[in-house]
């Protein structure tokens, strides 16, 4: 099973839709780059379309030649990185692993989802996958709208305030090993929380290198990023 703690007190780099700064994002060419700057592990988003399963962040992102999970997973299996599979179609849990497992790759792999049920469903069908649960999910597209920031604002600071106490139970209900949240909501009070239960927390989409340094000092296990550079191997 991948162990996705910090390793020998590093942060683990994790390259945010292959390395979606330095190639088309969810394309065998981003997983690339971030396979060559040596991510420890290569996110993607997987999702479902015209009956395959393929890598795009949505219905609305997929393009003309997605590539399919097969070229990702075909690829990366010839690599050192860990993967981290996004997962955004619900009901597809079962066609997943078994694509995983004809890969030899479930012990290399996390999975992550907003969707608590998804996470569920996995456990039994591979006891042995790490299940990340992503928090929180902007369904919404609230974030996208510059009117709405100061709401935005204030309600990630209540977020952050509440997770704390909340994400033992959360992470419970789950059957999750990875608590993978956005940069904004991340305390020390949840890092320690989380590591009290063994887990670890890796936080997304950082885009500065001073947001890597503060995130280094509450202690997180790893950052995903656009640009995999931002972190220090």
């Amino acid at each position: 099973m991948i162990d996705l703690h910090r390793r020998e007190g590093r942060l683990l780099r994790i390259g945010h839709r292959g390395a979606a700064a330095l190639a088309p994002e969810n394309t065998l060419e981003a997983l690339a780059a971030a396979v060559e700057l040596g991510c420890d592990l290569v996110e993607f988003d997987v999702l479902e379309h015209d009956g395959a399963l393929v890598l795009a962040h949505s219905a609305a992102e997929v393009p003309a030649e997605p590539a399919t999970l097969d070229q990702a997973l075909g690829y990366l299996a010839g690599t050192p990185a860990g993967v981290h599979v996004d997962l955004k179609s619900r009901g597809v849990e079962a066609a997943l692993v078994e694509r995983l497992r004809a890969h030899g790759l479930v012990d290399r792999t996390l999975v992550s989802s907003f969707h608590r049920g998804d996470l569920r469903a996995l456990q039994p069908l591979a006891p042995e996958l790490q299940l990340g649960l992503a928090y929180p999910e902007d369904r919404l597209g609230v974030s996208q709208k510059r009117v709405l920031v100061p709401l935005v604002v204030a309600g990630l600071r209540l977020m952050r305030a509440g997770l704390p106490p909340r994400i033992g139970r959360m992470l419970a209900r789950t059957g999750a090993s990875a608590a993978v949240l956005h940069w904004s909501v991340v305390s020390r009070a949840v890092v320690e929380r989380c590591h009290a239960l063994g887990v670890p927390v890796l936080a997304w989409t950082v885009v500065s290198a001073e947001e890597v340094r503060r995130l280094d000092e509450l202690g997180v296990d790893g950052v995903i990023a656009d640009d995999p550079r931002i972190v220090p191997g």
